[in-house]
């Protein structure tokens, strides 16, 4: 069976709802298959912008940017074919199901100036470990967000491993650098207020690193791949909420899909990409007018890791 819908997600300042009962783990024999594909219909939004000269570490941070000494951030990965990766798509109002197997605190990496993977799915009040990779120090500030507003989870220094180089304000030295090395790892409970679903971690030296996170209630959920495919299976027989999540699309989607046993439903969702500017900091056309970058601030600032689009 195929359906198709044109739906829209949850922005991460709204909240997700709750289920009325806890999930129980029980045998499933006659469990259904969901498969399906994530299209973005319309303009991808322009991604982030970030100065260079205004923040910490430019050298390093700079070794992947565009060459005219901006870092780029793009929280929409879409595909050649409007395939939607990387995003979210869990099934609500499963009460009971396969193994919710725990596999412990989920981990999160500086790296390169990025928190990699840009959104985590976690267990309410589960751990998530935060390594530095990098030879530059970065500062966690987490904070779980909804429509009531946000509020700090936690918020600690992430250090670097000492056997980096303590200082690399050279251009040259800087962009010749490679190695990762792992600092030691900070293990943070999440731990999210009631009613709230979502949390959000930055670094306070490096405004462009950012990752989300979704606490869910039931194992079926998965991120969709570079197809914008995604697999669900195991699901007992019922009918169930199906949601598609994605941190800065504003409105909330809950389709009802209904799975017949050992039965096999296959959905085509296509998400209206967001219009009009959705974050204060986006790339902007004219951008230096705003910094009065120099000509010759911009060229000591040079991408040798990797040159970014806008």
């Amino acid at each position: 069976m195929k359906l198709i819908h044109y739906v829209l997600i949850a922005v991460a300042s709204i909240g997700l709802s709750s289920p009325a009962n806890a999930y129980k783990e029980v045998t499933v024999s006659n469990g259904g298959t969901l498969t399906g594909t994530v299209k973005l219909e319309g303009q991808v939004p322009k991604p982030k912008g970030y100065n260079l000269t205004t923040l910490p570490d430019q050298f390093y941070c700079g070794r992947i940017s565009d060459g005219e000494g901006w870092r780029i951030l793009q929280p929409f990965n879409v595909g050649p074919e409007r395939e939607f990766r990387d995003v979210l798509v869990y099934l609500e109002d499963v009460e009971k199901g396969k193994p919710f197997e725990d596999e412990g605190a989920r981990t999160i990496e500086a790296k390169d100036c990025l928190f990699l993977p840009f959104t985590t799915v976690v267990r309410d009040s589960q751990p998530v470990t935060v390594v530095n990779m990098d030879p530059v120090m970065h500062d966690i500030q987490a904070y779980e967000t909804s429509h009531l507003g946000p509020r700090v989870l936690f918020n600690v220094p992430l250090p670097m491993n000492p056997a980096h180089p303590r200082n690399l304000k050279d251009r040259s030295d800087a962009g010749m650098y490679h190695k990762h090395m792992a600092g030691a790892p900070m293990k943070q409970l999440v731990n999210l207020s009631k009613g709230r679903r979502v949390f959000v971690m930055q670094c306070g030296f490096h405004a462009y690193m950012e990752s989300w996170g979704v606490a869910v209630t039931n194992p079926y959920f998965v991120k969709t791949d570079e197809q914008g495919r995604f697999t669900l299976t195991d699901v007992p027989p019922g009918t169930y909420k199906l949601v598609v999540w994605h941190p800065y699309v504003r409105s909330a989607t809950e389709q009802t899909v209904t799975i017949g046993p050992k039965g096999t439903v296959d959905t085509q969702l296509v998400v209206a990409a967001p219009t009009g500017r959705l974050y204060a900091n986006e790339v902007l056309d004219h951008a230096y007018n705003r910094y009065n970058v120099t000509e010759e601030t911009k060229k000591e600032i040079d991408p040798m890791i990797k040159k970014q689009s806008h």
